[in-house]
């Protein structure tokens, strides 16, 4: 089989070898057949459609909508490193899966406006299928319901979409948790990487990057403690599985 990749833009070791182990478990790939591409310290290898089965994003706490004189240089380096993947991914159709940072980047490759209008503190939300979202492969694949909880805590999301986009998802806080662009170009605002478990566990290694105020970290967890989020995961098993080769 043709190796998927996993890209990864999260400068913190442990947060992001978290991630890998989550994808890996998610997807149920082996780990011959998930290369791990960290970003922010090395450029993407020079692969394209006919040597990848596709391409996912992790999530990151990096913001694209930031003026860019905020901006770290290693954020500027993972961004713009991003970017040049994402003109590969469109150009070859390549499978791409971009999850919460993926949104922002994907989005604002393709002409979305990104912002903090509908950005969602740490939680769990209601994400209800559109129409088109209902019909379309990979959620079909992933057997998504109509409506499920999603994991969320982000500062920015899609404002508005541009007219070839293609709204899949929404919620009552954010009218776009998913959407697709091209054939199979998917992004995702809810976090398809994570459970309960390791959603809380990523949220203590960022309680002061601004997602939640970090007095009320243990009442958050609290509240998400009882819940089962199960869905969401489905769609890196259905990723996997339809676009294998």
């Amino acid at each position: 089989m043709k190796p998927f990749v996993l890209i990864a833009a999260r400068p913190e070791d442990s947060v992001a070898q978290a991630e890998r182990e989550s994808v890996l478990d998610f997807t149920g790939l082996d780990e011959a057949d998930l290369l791990w591409v960290r970003v922010d310290r090395e450029p993407f290898p020079d692969l394209g459609a006919e040597d990848l089965s596709g391409i996912i994003l992790g999530g990151s706490p990096f913001t694209v909508s930031e003026p860019e004189e905020t901006k770290s240089a290693v954020e500027r380096t993972a961004e713009a490193e991003i970017f040049r993947v994402l003109d590969r991914v469109i150009a070859e159709d390549i499978p791409f899966l971009g999850a919460c940072y993926g949104i922002g980047t994907l989005g604002t490759h393709q002409g979305a406006r990104i912002d903090h209008t509908y950005g969602e503190p740490l939680g769990a939300v209601e994400v209800t299928l559109t129409d088109a979202g209902r019909e379309d492969p990979l959620v079909r694949e992933a057997g998504l319901s109509d409506t499920f909880l999603g994991l969320v805590g982000h500062k920015e999301a899609v404002h508005t979409l541009p007219p070839h986009a293609t709204a899949l998802a929404s919620s009552p806080t954010a009218p776009v948790q998913m959407f697709r662009v091209g054939t199979r170009q998917y992004a995702t605002q809810f976090h398809p990487e994570l459970d309960v478990p390791s959603i809380i566990e990523r949220a203590r290694a960022y309680r002061d990057n601004g997602y939640f105020s970090p007095d009320q970290m243990e009442e958050i967890f609290s509240a998400l403690e009882p819940l089962t989020v199960d869905e969401p995961r489905r769609l890196l098993r259905a990723f996997a599985t339809l676009f294998a080769r």
